[in-house]
């Protein structure tokens, strides 16, 4: 993790060197990067492909962010004891063979535990990319690297939506597996040759393992108990046990991070009301945004008959509006602090969610209906970005600095997993509430309702009934439509109240005094 890896000696490389070792690592991380934004592009296919639910689409998302969230920082913790560079390239083959896994699935359930695979790999990488920057540049080169990693992670970013829509297109969904394959022979290979290994020759020995098993225990309870819901009812006993395991194994994490020598989680940390209310802002943030990601393409593909390089090109204006704010927002916050730009960003970022709750189904063209929320959301989230990063960093001491930074990370991951799961209850809900209604009023036969009902939990994908005449298609399908925009309107007014209360709660915990001294929490310890 940062804290540990800046204790470690650096040295000055040469400027050959230095490319080699940026190489390397942008490289190993941009294949996590990619992931990012490619694999939501590619759902819609991928569900009609393996004939899968949405609650299946939900668990290709979020089997992969469960093992990120719950090992990232643990990840790091490896890198420091064992070798960063050891460490990072074995994430990099996990998750290049867990992507060729993925590509070569013949049914959800593979790809599904492939995902996972993918997870762990990531929370291996992750850390270790930053880590290894760290370490390998002197003080005067390392700013000037890490500009140069995250531009590459924005413009990587970027070209993920683009690309999966492209090879979606024109090959198959599966390739945006495979494009990891040769990303990862070039960077493992550059790694081995051109970046010297290092580690924390301070670490003492000890990865709080339980508080990881815990927290995946946890958060893989809560999340399964959520999903399946939507299938099975919140009576079902695997759903009501899931939910059950989650809280007590949440419970049991807690305890457990209070009274470990070397927690993963220092509970200490959120006696900071800073800290505190930045990791809240970034749970209500990222989910209210990851949440729009993932749903966004089932309304452009399903809905409004884009295609899927079309789909992924809409996404390109809020992905460079959050690269660009980002970089601006950094120079202002110098002149203005941090707290303006964490009450006016998330305000922004509801004003776009809220024109997507208010745009039609197919009427108006994307510059018309889709452009402004997609501009209003990528400069309200750009904004936030590094104020947001710089309260986390600076609400605590600078020892602590690496475990506060992976931490705010960790929440992010988690706020996607959550986000995915509770919005997908509410559009589920939305939709059959909706569709029942269609349904009543239009009197259809009941063998073509009993025959829809297996279909339902597919939303905008589900297939009419064969027996359906024309007229009855052309009715199912309307009401369908109808039914999904019903719900993806709700969950895109419930992603505009998360912006608007973490604008909130930027006003009454960030404290400007905090940031400046950095040393709110200097006495206190770990345990």
């Amino acid at each position: 993790m940062l804290d540990s890896a800046i204790q470690a000696k650096t040295t000055p490389r040469t400027t050959f060197t230095g490319i080699w070792i940026l190489a390397a690592t942008i490289l190993g991380s941009s294949m996590a990067f990619i992931d990012g934004t490619v694999v939501n592009v590619a759902l819609p296919s991928i569900q009609t492909n393996l004939h899968a639910s949405v609650s299946h689409m939900q668990w290709v998302v979020e089997a992969y962010g469960l093992f990120l969230a719950s090992l990232i920082l643990v990840g790091g913790s490896l890198g420091d004891m064992f070798g960063r560079r050891r460490i990072y390239g074995l994430g990099i083959i996990l998750f290049a063979l867990a992507s060729l896994f993925c590509g070569w699935s013949t049914n959800v359930a593979q790809l599904i535990a492939a995902r996972a695979i993918q997870g762990i790999g990531g929370a291996m990488l992750v850390p270790g990319s930053l880590a290894i920057l760290t370490t390998t540049f002197s003080p005067e080169e390392r700013g000037r690297a890490i500009g140069t990693w995250s531009a590459s992670a924005a413009i990587m970013t970027a070209l993920g939506p683009v690309l999966g829509g492209w090879l979606v297109e024109h090959a198959s969904w599966r390739w945006i597996f495979y494009i990891n394959i040769p990303l990862a022979i070039v960077a493992l290979t550059i790694l081995y040759l051109h970046v010297p290994e290092s580690r924390n020759e301070a670490s003492e020995g000890q990865v709080d393992w339980k508080g990881a098993i815990l927290a995946t225990i946890g958060l893989g309870g809560l999340i399964f108990g959520l999903i399946e819901s939507s299938n099975l009812g919140f009576t079902h006993p695997l759903v009501w046990g899931g939910l059950l395991l989650g809280i007590a194994g949440l419970i049991l994490f807690a305890w457990a991070q209070h009274h470990s020598e070397a927690p993963m989680l220092p509970l200490a940390l959120f006696q900071s009301r800073t800290f505190s209310g930045a990791n809240v802002m970034t749970l209500l943030l990222y989910g209210a945004l990851y949440g729009v990601l993932f749903f966004m393409p089932f309304n452009l593909i399903q809905i409004r008959d884009y295609g899927e390089l079309a789909a992924g090109a809409a996404f390109l204006p809020a992905i460079l509006s959050v690269a660009l704010m980002s970089h601006w927002s950094g120079k202002i916050m110098g002149r203005i602090g941090a707290r303006p730009l964490l009450i006016g960003g998330p305000l922004l970022a509801a004003v776009g969610y809220s024109l997507f709750a208010l745009m039609g189904a197919k009427e108006g063209s994307y510059i018309v209906t889709l452009l402004p929320a997609m501009l209003a959301m990528g400069l309200g989230m750009g904004i936030c970005v590094a104020p947001l990063t710089t309260s986390v960093m600076s609400s605590v001491h600078t020892r602590y600095s690496g475990l506060a930074s992976g931490l705010n990370n960790a929440i992010s991951y988690t706020a996607a997993l959550l986000a995915i799961a509770l919005l997908g209850i509410v559009i589920l809900y939305a939709f059959n509430h909706q569709l029942d209604g269609h349904l009543t009023e239009a009197a259809h036969p009941s063998i073509l309702v009993e025959e829809l009902k297996t279909e339902r939990s597919k939303l905008a994908a589900a297939e009419i009934p064969m027996a359906a005449t024309p007229e009855q298609v052309a009715q199912l399908t309307t009401a369908i439509h109808d039914s999904f925009l019903y719900g993806f309107r709700l969950i895109m007014w419930i992603a505009a109240g998360m912006a608007m209360a973490a604008a909130l709660i930027a006003l009454w915990t960030i404290d400007e005094s905090t940031l400046l001294c950095s040393s709110e929490i200097e006495h206190v310890g770990f345990g």
